[in-house]
């Protein structure tokens, strides 16, 4: 072998190999196939602008560990790989690059501006597919689909069609999540994110009562100078130094004056002003109404009166409702129906009128006045100092909130009216049924309580984008007044009429609703003529559907998963996939998201040049603990690293003693080292299965770790130098543990399998197209009898170790056990470095003394000067002691314990306990001494 494993040559050359052989096409493990045991799995279709990140490389893993699993374990086994058309994100790529050149898509009209998009996704698009392949994942990249192609545009009218003639796709005005770049969302595109914005208080002028409002207006200084209730009737007071109307009110023919800092403690019937509180004063063109809570007793007397809108001069009434937070603000609130959710739902309920004060690029309209042709965000600092020229703003404060942004571009998010295809909230029900039977299970389980949470508040869905890249929505308007829904692209004529006179609707479906039927459209349904020359698609949906799982991020259950969910069930009244495995975040080592701003964002195509890929692949599998996000770092890659060197080093020191190995047969395996290690691979492999099969990929792969680290190669390597005649046995497991390992590091698990095959990939059969090992009982007499063995060497060096011994040669050991040893004296002898072992039934005085849970060890003191030995351990009793002390008087202090917290409290608790451990222990270690001494 090599000084070193050569990991990208490994990589480029093996991956080129298994692909061009078929090994992951449907039939590639034909040999070994057994009937009636089917496995698909669904990739989630990345979108064709993107390319491979840490999220992906963990999905994709933990994907191709399962399939790998299956298929070696005699599955038929597909893996469906493909691309989604992403509508928004392609289409803003594409027209970045024609307005670089000085073009608009609407210059070069439809049809052209989507062969340019067709054009760049052949040329550049699928980038991340390429960058897959060096992850060595294993989908069948032969049946690759796109969103797009042929089949799946004749599913997705298919869906479409149907979900129209049973009524549960409508179209209707309502208020949806508006980016004034890329139109219509859906509420989970839309990114909430916390905002450091302002809240400006307005004063609305109160209409309704003459005799107040018409008074002329002199200081309080001044009205307080009137003598008679004639003089006062002609004049209301005001505060001219703090510029704030003041109260008045008129009880049996008197009038009173009184001032305030603030006003909105002061608002009554008779209050010049109300004072309204927004974030968003761009909007208050569209003010139809003005709302206090009816349990508000400061403004009780003010409900059925009207305000006058500043600049607009728009009369609105004032109403009352419980959906005003008293709290906020003033109390008193401004109500947008066109422009607010809530105020949406308001508008409805009070019958008030619905004012869009800005169009679908967010420019202001003539509702708007002076500032029409603003962009809406652009207007608002001119519109506030407008009012505030004017006198009508009362106080501007900074104000934290949260505001809504849309996923792709990143453009603030509007409240807003608009014509739009809905799919009915109902489709979801049967599938909500379903899943609460059992019909599919979570994985961790906590996440039905998610989706039960969000689905049962489900909303009707806007499938509607205002975009020309996507599936364009199937339904056609005839002249004649007639719509309906057509399964084909080109309709001949109108089903009523006949006319050919007819147009189809702009607009195109929502991303996700194609790949929402990703389940079944990639295996067939719906694809009509599209696939009449691949046959291997005849038998897919029985074969594969329901799809056996799912593994994707827990951070699109409602983007992706709930959708296939109901609208796969709706299509063919079966739940899409049995298992849903939801992984968590990959983030930095210090538990904090990746991202661009932040500079920890790790590039996995840079690590798998870095390290390897199967480097990568398994330290993110070791990290992922069900429910619990990946901290992933530098150290755990080292590690992995040197997992990979030990298995390397194990190889090389097999191949210093034969040329080659069999593949592994039981009935030659003989000695006892062989038998012991062989029952460790048995129970090695039954944890293995037992947790891929539930879905713990993290303990999995630990068990590997643990047991050809520290089981195989500490331990199975090192006693081999007692016995040469097992190194052949050691090699035949040690080749059968490389298909244990297959699915989660496949490159160097292939290498090392024919390195001590003799052979080469090249001119043999690929081991991941071999049986995985199954599972088997080990022998526990053996395993019991090489415990004791590992654990009288254990011993034997933490006695020479307390001696100062720990790696010298030593000419005699004792070992007192419960059991004949003698048989393995040889392994005890090599490995503790002693010339001579006695087996004996009593305490060896004048010895280093260590005891063990099955066995005491002994080596002799004679000719060992134990003076300097002595002092370091007096040393360590003095410091022992004294920090016992310091620990128990403070946890005997009545005050202290009263007052620490509970933390500090457990701290100092564990301290003493493991200071009384040392302190026994080194007593103990003095206490032999001194009896030789």
């Amino acid at each position: 072998m090599a000084d070193f494993y050569n990991a990208k040559e490994i990589e480029e050359k093996f991956y080129k190999i298994w692909e061009e052989r078929g090994y992951f096409e449907i039939d590639g493990n034909k040999e070994i196939a057994q009937n009636g045991k089917n496995f698909c799995i669904m990739m989630p279709p990345p979108n064709v602008t993107g390319v491979l990140h840490i999220g992906h490389s963990l999905t994709f893993t933990l994907q191709d560990i399962m399939t790998r699993y299956k298929r070696m374990d005699g599955f038929k086994t597909l893996w469906q790989p493909g691309l989604d058309h992403a509508g928004i994100a392609t289409q803003n790529v594409v027209e970045k690059q024609l307005l670089a050149k000085g073009i608009t898509k609407e210059e070069l009209g439809r049809d052209e501006f989507l062969k340019k998009t067709w054009e760049w996704k052949e040329k550049s698009g699928g980038t991340i597919v390429h960058q897959m392949r060096r992850l060595g994942i294993t989908p069948a990249w032969s049946r690759e689909r796109f969103t797009m192609d042929e089949g799946l545009k004749n599913a997705v009218r298919k869906a479409f069609v149907n979900l129209y003639n049973k009524g549960l796709i409508v179209r209707g005005n309502y208020m949806v999540n508006w980016c004034t770049h890329d139109g219509a969302l859906s509420d989970v595109e839309v990114e909430h994110k916390a905002n450091k914005g302002k809240l400006y208080y307005i004063k609305y002028k109160i209409l309704g009562n003459s005799n107040v409002e018409n008074l002329a207006e002199v200081s309080c200084d001044e009205f307080a100078k009137f003598d008679n209730q004639n003089d006062k009737a002609k004049y209301r007071a005001v505060d001219v130094v703090n510029s704030n109307a003041v109260r008045m009110s008129r009880t049996n023919g008197a009038s009173q004056c009184s001032t305030s800092e603030n006003l909105s403690q002061m608002q009554c019937k008779t209050s010049r002003y109300v004072i309204v509180a927004t974030t968003r004063p761009e909007t208050y063109f569209g003010d139809t109404a003005v709302m206090v809570n009816p349990n508000d007793e400061r403004y009780k007397d003010l409900v059925g009166k009207f305000v006058e809108l500043p600049i607009i001069n728009r009369k609105i009434e004032i109403i009352a409702d419980e959906h005003v937070d008293m709290g906020f603000g003033t109390g008193v609130v401004k109500v947008t129906p066109a422009h607010d959710t809530n105020d949406y739902e308001v508008g409805n309920a009070h019958n008030l009128e619905f004012i869009t004060v800005f169009d679908e690029k967010g420019i202001l309209n003539g509702e708007c006045g002076e500032f029409k042709g603003l962009e809406r965000l652009e207007a608002r600092d001119k519109v506030v100092a407008r009012l505030d020229e004017l006198g009508f703003i009362e106080k501007i404060e900074d104000y934290e909130n949260q505001v809504g942004y849309c996923y792709r571009c990143k453009n603030i998010v509007e409240p807003y009216i608009s014509k739009q295809w809905f799919v009915k909230s109902s489709i979801a029900d049967t599938a909500i049924a379903k899943v609460n039977e059992g019909g599919a299970k979570f994985y961790p389980a906590h996440w039905i309580n998610s989706f039960n949470a969000w689905m049962r508040e489900l909303k009707d869905w806007c499938i509607s984008r205002q975009l020309w890249w996507g599936h364009q929505i199937p339904v056609f308007y005839c002249e004649c007044g007639h719509e309906w829904a057509d399964e084909c692209e080109k309709p001949a004529s109108c089903p009523k009429c006949g006319s050919t006179k007819f147009t189809q609707d702009p607009d195109v479906l929502d991303t996700w609703f194609s790949s929402g039927l990703w389940p079944m459209s990639t295996l067939g349904w719906g694809n009509g003529d599209a696939l009449k020359n691949k046959k291997w698609f005849e038998n897919d949906l029985k074969d594969f559907y329901p799809n056996t799982m799912l593994i994707t991020g827990f951070d699109i259950l409602f983007f992706w998963v709930a959708r296939m969910m109901f609208q796969s069930e709706n299509a063919l009244s079966e739940l899409p996939f049995k298992d849903i495995y939801l992984h968590a975040l990959v983030k930095d080592k210090d538990g904090k998201k990746m991202s661009k701003s932040s500079g920890n964002v790790v590039d996995p195509l840079t690590k798998i040049d870095e390290y390897s890929a199967d480097i990568l692949r398994f330290t993110v599998t070791l990290l992922c603990v069900q429910g619990r996000d990946i901290r992933l770092s530098e150290e755990k890659m080292v590690l992995v690293r040197n997992f990979t060197n030990k298995l390397y080093n194990a190889s090389k020191f097999l191949l210093l003693n034969a040329d080659k190995f069999n593949d592994l047969d039981e009935s030659k395996i003989g000695s006892k080292l062989g038998l012991y290690m062989l029952s460790r691979f048995k129970t090695c492999v039954n944890s293995v299965r037992e947790n891929l099969d539930a879905y713990r990929f993290n303990d999995a792969a630990n068990e590997l770790y643990k047991f050809l680290w520290d089981e195989f190669c500490d331990w199975g390597i090192e006693l081999s130098k007692a016995d040469k005649s097992s190194i052949p046995e050691l090699g035949m497991i040690f080749k059968e543990s490389m298909k244990l390992l297959s699915p989660f590091m496949p490159f160097i698990s292939e290498f090392l399998y024919h390195e001590l095959s003799s052979t080469c990939l090249e001119n043999s059969k690929s081991i991941m197209i071999m049986p995985y090992p199954k599972q088997g009982k080990e022998d526990e007499q053996i395993v019991n009898l090489f415990n004791l063995v590992i654990e009288a060497i254990v011993s034997i060096r933490r006695a020479k170790a307390t001696i100062e011994l720990g790696n010298s040669k030593i000419s005699k050991a004792y070992v007192k056990a419960s059991c004949d040893l003698s048989e393995a004296i040889n392994y005890i002898k090599l490995l503790a470095k002693c010339e001579e072992i006695e087996f004996v039934s009593d305490i060896v005085p004048n010895s280093a003394r260590d005891v063990s849970e099955n066995l005491e060890s002994f080596v002799p003191l004679a000719g060992v000067d134990t003076t300097a030995i002595i002092a370091r351990l007096t040393s360590q009793k003095i410091k022992l002691e004294k920090e016992i002390l310091k620990l128990e008087n403070m946890l005997g202090n009545e005050k202290f314990v009263a007052n620490a917290p509970e933390q500090v409290l457990a701290t100092n608790r564990e301290g003493l306990a493991t200071a009384k451990a040392k302190f026994e222990k080194v007593v103990s270690e003095l206490k032999t001494l001194g009896e030789f001494n």
